[in-house]
């Protein structure tokens, strides 16, 4: 409970100074994370020792010969345990911000952070694509196939078919003309293209980020240290520079790119409404073709 109170006086002076721009750090809600986690944890240990009081004294009063509910007591206790799962989860993606002095994730983040907006647009195009076959092959094969009685096992299938560990004797057996249509249809615009597209982004990003890493990030990390020390102990101020960019975000007047941003909207909706596009005409010609086999 120190450490959190410690973390949280540290994020309330990044608050304060970063205002508004502090809820889009990742970093911070990452922090953020952490502190609200560690608190319902401690509220939630709390509960749960008074509650286990209760019932060892409910049974050192009847001897255990009167029924005693543990089902609360288990909700709590599962309750907490999912708690300690998120803080490790964080406290594990917080350790990557120390490994990025290695030369290997900072190049991995650097790529990540290049490829950013691409994989925003990759990941919406991917998400419709995948929802349009999820539909397919749920209304199709939904009475004929075992998994494909619910979506989420649906949705275990299709991830099977992009790692392309599925059997097709199901689909064959249960509709010998769609199930190798929709299979191969699959195939072809998921594993070929979509993935396609994902690597050439990646590698794209990957060459440029190389470029542009000058530095071998695994000798700063001692001049990053250093430099914390002095700033912990007050025996360095803040540079010019640093100061010079919290005063430029601060006086920043956001109306001077507005036009740049309506233009990025603009291009980002017409390649979704082309995307949308598309994936209807296939889903009504999937769903034309289910019909006609109906029919038949």
């Amino acid at each position: 409970m120190i450490f959190i109170i410690y973390f949280i006086l540290i994020e309330i002076q990044l608050l304060f100074r970063l205002k508004w721009n502090y809820f889009y750090e990742f970093w911070s809600l990452i922090e953020l994370g952490i502190i609200i986690c560690s608190w319902m944890g401690v509220g939630i240990y709390i509960w749960r020792y008074h509650e286990c009081s209760r019932i060892d004294k409910l049974f050192s009063e009847t001897n255990g010969y009167v029924y005693i509910n543990l089902q609360l007591s288990t909700y709590i206790n599962q309750f907490l345990t999912y708690l300690y799962g998120f803080c490790c989860f964080f406290g594990t993606i917080k350790l990557i911000r120390l490994c990025r002095f290695n030369q290997h994730i900072y190049l991995f983040i650097q790529t990540l952070k290049n490829a950013g907006k691409e994989l925003i647009s990759f990941v919406m195009m991917f998400s419709i694509i995948y929802i349009a076959f999820l539909c397919l092959f749920y209304l199709l094969f939904i009475s004929k196939i075992s998994t494909c009685s619910s979506l989420l096992q649906t949705a275990e299938m299709i991830f099977e078919m992009i790692s392309l560990r599925f059997n097709t004797s199901q689909l064959t057996a249960s509709a010998p003309f769609l199930g190798p249509f929709c299979f191969s249809l699959f195939i072809f615009l998921v594993v070929f293209i979509c993935l396609s597209m994902f690597l050439s982004i990646i590698n794209q990003n990957f060459r440029q980020a190389r470029k542009n890493m000058k530095k071998d990030n695994d000798q700063q990390i001692y001049s990053f240290m250093f430099d914390r020390f002095l700033r912990w102990t007050g025996l360095k101020e803040q540079s010019d520079e640093e100061r010079d960019a919290l005063m430029r975000s601060e006086y920043f007047d956001p109306i001077q790119h507005f036009p740049e941003k309506i233009d990025q909207l603009l291009n980002a909706l017409n390649r979704v409404c082309l995307t949308l596009f598309i994936s209807s005409i296939f889903c009504y010609l999937f769903i034309f073709l289910a019909l006609y086999d109906t029919k038949n």
